[in-house]
């Protein structure tokens, strides 16, 4: 979510323009929101007395009532009377349409009263009266609004991008009677298993080191404030790896940095399995008997929370069959949708305003059906853009019922192929490479100037890795007609180690053809012969392989299966590109140094960190592979 990326320069600008004024981003307009709405800001007292801090814009005509539409943030409203925004609501479309629009700072955040909680743990549906969670501060704030905002037809919208996501998808659990169309767009589902702040059990360094560095976000308060105070913490950095590298083991963050003054780093450092702490944060268990219609957003190049929308469907879909559920994938980074065209990212153009044909022909139609019973909605339950073909396509079930399995071996010719391995081909065997803590392997090319990760690593060119000794590659042969791999891929291996525990990180890539021609982006123009685009990639900490709860080392030498799933993909590999996969054991400093030995590694000295030999095997008895999805 946006919180990883916190900073003045960045994050907040960020959020005011895509989660409060998403209207800044996107098409220039005339409409000024002070000549057609009046403003009002209230203190609404939830059940156990606190009061969340709520700003209102009402349409002035008052000649017909309009639905509600409310975002609950973390991240500050527009304050004062005369503090009007350019445009309400997810895009410009809705303030000139007439949407009475609400915004409200969450429980301890800003102007609000009570104890901020990262991620406050759901009650579930038995509580007592005065008993608290963000679904009851949804449902006490929804009660109040539509009885006291006058001119209001009795139903209510939500959305919300990145943690306001969460806050969306936390409103449809137990949801009050008037709210009938819920969009969480980026939402945080899981932090230990798949978004911000660990993938598969390991640790997002950047992400939470630049995010608690840079602002007080869960730091104890005196009280209500328009403004929080700076963390008052330096550093200096132009070069991200070295910064990090430097920085050496995570205790060191502490030590040199933190000085155990910044709250979430130490619950961090505290909790480095799925315990308790962690489970009580996973929202997916209490997402069942969902009564309002569901339209979740992600980004195939979310860097941050894509985890969160695909499970948040799929649970829907499963756990709360009769909910009218749509889900819509599309060629962005975090909150891309939400402003501008939208027609590359990256170096890669997408021929077409993604953007704007989400937020004209998906997401404002299904809000005014849902809440005006204006337009027909005819959506399919998902639609998702197929980049590499890059077209829309419309699907009754995701992911897609027809698609196939295939498995590609890896094999010691540095090829992939539907043949697995035997003992009649000269193709089994395996590789290894020595995974080294002082040298490892850079997330991307290009040298970041500050310690903030760097979102377009997520669709970046790999041959800078693909030359390192300590990255093994696969490929295809070039393909002799397009390939669509949609769904999950699954990454499984037969590995072995020197050490006691180790990271795996795999990567999926798109290679382009030598006669590729070049491009027209963002980023300028762009030569395409033997660009290697990344697809899709993920990284299992080895020693969670089994459990999440019971991490298990690795005994020295010994062949042992990995096996995870990598995120949902769209993807088309056009004839005569090869499909390639990049198999390595650091992704630095994306992800923090496994030590190689088998610890807490919150509590490794720079002792505990090791060389060691990483060994991939493709033979008949261990066949590594990946699985993918294809139609």
């Amino acid at each position: 979510m946006l919180r990883k990326q916190s900073t003045v320069c960045v994050v907040w600008l960020w959020l005011l323009v895509f989660a409060i004024l998403p209207g800044c981003g996107g098409a220039q307009t005339r409409f000024a929101v002070r000549d057609h709405y009046s403003k009002s800001e209230v203190s609404i007292a939830m059940r156990d007395g606190t009061k969340l801090y709520t700003v209102i814009f009402t349409p002035k005509d008052a000649s017909r009532s309009y639905p509600i539409l409310m975002e609950r943030t973390p991240y500050s409203v527009p304050y004062g009377p005369d503090n009007f925004p350019g445009s309400l609501g997810p895009s410009a479309h809705f303030a000139e349409s007439g949407y009475i629009v609400v915004y409200q700072d969450v429980r301890g955040r800003y102007m609000s009263e009570g104890e901020y909680v990262n991620m406050r743990p759901q009650l579930g549906s038995k509580h007592g009266k005065t008993e608290i969670d963000e679904s009851t501060d949804t449902y006490d704030t929804i009660d109040w609004l539509i009885h006291h905002v006058p001119h209001n037809n009795g139903r209510v919208g939500m959305w919300g991008i990145s943690y306001p996501g969460f806050y969306a998808a936390v409103g449809a659990i137990n949801a009050h009677p008037a709210l009938k169309a819920v969009s969480p767009q980026a939402p945080i589902a899981d932090w230990f298993l798949g978004d911000d702040d660990h993938h598969n059990g390991a640790f997002y360094l950047m992400d939470n080191f630049s995010w608690d560095f840079d602002s007080r976000f869960d730091w104890p308060r005196s009280g209500p404030s328009r403004s929080q105070a700076p963390t008052g913490l330096r550093y200096n950095s132009n070069d991200a790896y070295e910064f990090y590298l430097n920085l050496g083991p995570l205790a060191n963050a502490n030590a040199r940095y933190f000085h155990n003054g910044v709250p979430f780093w130490n619950e961090l450092m505290e909790h480095g399995t799925y315990d308790a702490y962690w489970k009580a944060r996973n929202l997916l268990p209490h997402i069942k008997d969902i009564k309002p219609a569901m339209l979740t957003v992600g980004g195939w190049f979310d860097a941050e929370d894509f985890y969160g929308p695909l499970h948040i469907f799929k649970t829907i879909e499963r756990a709360s069959p009769k909910t009218e559920n749509f889900l819509v994938v599309g060629p962005w980074p975090h909150g891309g949708w939400a402003g501008g065209d939208r027609s590359s990212f990256g170096d890669i153009p997408f021929g077409s305003a993604t953007g704007a044909t989400y937020r004209d022909e998906i997401e404002f139609p299904f809000f005014n059906h849902y809440l005006k019973d204006e337009g027909e909605w005819k959506e399919a339950k998902a639609r998702v853009f197929v980049t590499g073909s890059n077209q829309w396509r419309s699907f009754d079930v995701w992911p897609p019922r027809d698609r196939k399995l295939q498995s590609l071996y890896f094999s010691t010719a540095h090829t992939l192929s539907s043949a697995s391995p035997n003992k009649a081909t000269a193709l089994g065997g395996d590789e290894s490479y020595v995974s080294d803590p002082a040298k490892p392997v850079p997330y991307i090319a290009t040298v970041s100037r500050n310690t903030r990760r760097d979102s377009n690593y997520m669709i970046a060119d790999q041959r800078f890795a693909a030359e390192r000794p300590d990255v093994l590659t696969y490929k295809t042969e070039p393909l002799d007609k397009d390939m669509t791999v949609v769904g999950p891929i699954t990454a499984d291996l037969f590995v072995s180690t020197t050490g006691t525990d180790s990271d795996w990180i795999v990567k999926v890539i798109d290679v382009y053809p030598a006669d590729a021609p070049d491009t027209e982006s963002a980023t300028g123009r762009t030569r395409m012969a033997d660009y290697q685009m990344l697809v899709r990639a993920d990284v299992m900490r080895g020693k969670f392989r089994n459990s999440f709860e019971k991490p298990e080392p690795f005994v020295p030498g010994k062949p042992t299966r990995i096996k995870f799933d990598l995120p949902d993909v769209a993807h088309t590999f056009r004839k005569g590109h090869r499909l390639m996969v990049q198999v390595q054991s650091s992704w630095f400093p994306l992800v923090d140094r496994n030590p190689q030995t088998f610890l807490d590694i919150a509590k490794a000295t720079a002792a505990d960190f090791h060389p060691a030999t990483q060994r991939l095997f493709h033979t008949a008895a261990y066949p590594s592979r990946i699985i993918l999805g294809t139609r």
